[in-house]
């Protein structure tokens, strides 16, 4: 292949190819470092525990299905669970009242009928009582439930033509002990992924501080940026690099990490923001730590105070206050 441009929409040998195949190629698992960040995740004390499907199916009294395994019931009074964790809460599986869609750090929580009104002040009220649960997040169209927090402060709801869910929940995380707790987070997980498989991630700070790197003659040299940085900001600044005019679909384009280019603009100001529920009966309250540079919003990490990695205890007086 010749070495002069141009490279975009070309094809490209494949030169990792070769010692994959011949069983020399390095994977994460085989990376040590000094310092390196670890994640471990603790499962239920019961064997297989699929817990959030089972305890909303509980809490409102109504059969559960498995939708991984075409529907079949399951009788969770005689220790079964789903295969996977999902379920179709209801007395038809076809049209159930509840859907439940495990996702590793978080879950999914659907209410498509009309009864969703009803049935989302139950749901929280239960999960509020649930010590596994850190942080609960709502469709901003059942107005302000106390103890959580609308979906819109974390962008999950805008024009999307997917279902959107009327319930986040958000599982507790807690550091292992070592001297950083972001460099041991463990997080509570309703999922069938064993430690080491990896997850989608929760609001711990330890699953939402990733480290990222470039290099490339476009960059500056030994430059740390100090401004949050996601991977939103990737794809916008390898377009702005390569002279590429993409047209946006929507707002959640992230921004051009300008600061971190040759040449490129001075760091801009940013600053800290916390986002803090109304009080629950029992006085837990979602709170929610981002950071914003000009329009594009970082989220660091949410839940309830002490149950969240790298969440920023708040004195009690101030708990009190929404923001």
């Amino acid at each position: 292949m010749a070495d002069d441009g141009p490279f975009v929409g070309r094809s490209v040998l494949r030169l990792e190819d070769r010692p994959l195949v011949m069983g020399q190629g390095r994977f994460a698992a085989d990376v040590s470092f000094s310092h390196q960040l670890h994640m471990r995740v603790v499962r239920s004390a019961h064997a297989h525990g699929r817990i959030v499907a089972i305890d909303i199916a509980k809490s409102l009294n109504l059969p559960l299905f498995d939708p991984d395994a075409k529907a079949a019931p399951i009788d969770f009074g005689a220790g079964q669970h789903t295969s996977k964790a999902d379920g179709l809460i209801g007395k038809d599986p076809a049209a159930p009242d509840v859907v439940v869609a495990a996702n590793g750090g978080v879950d999914l929580v659907y209410l498509p009928k009309p009864n969703a009104k009803e049935l989302v002040v139950k749901i929280v009220e239960m999960l509020l009582e649930q010590d596994y649960v850190s942080g609960l997040f709502v469709d901003d169209s059942f107005g302000s439930i106390p103890g959580t927090l609308p979906l819109s402060v974390i962008n999950l709801k805008g024009s999307m033509v997917t279902p959107v869910p009327a319930i986040i929940i958000n599982f507790r995380s807690f550091a292992a002990g070592c001297g950083n707790p972001l460099m041991c987070g463990v997080t509570v997980v309703d999922h069938t992924l064993q430690q080491g498989q990896g997850m989608h991630g929760s609001f711990s700070r330890a699953d939402t501080a990733n480290f990222m790197a470039a290099m490339g003659p476009d960059f500056r040299a030994g430059y740390t940026d100090a401004l949050p940085v996601s991977n939103a900001d990737v794809g916008i600044t390898l377009a702005h690099i390569l002279g590429l005019a993409i047209r946006p679909n929507g707002v959640l384009i992230g921004r051009i990490l300008s600061e971190s280019l040759k040449n490129g603009a001075p760091p801009a100001p940013f600053k800290k923001l916390k986002r803090i529920s109304t009080a629950a009966s029992n006085g837990l309250q979602t709170v929610l730590d981002l950071q914003v540079v000009g329009e594009t919003l970082y989220l660091d990490a949410a839940g309830f105070p002490g149950r969240s990695v790298g969440l920023e205890l708040i004195p009690t007086q101030d708990l009190t206050r929404t923001r």
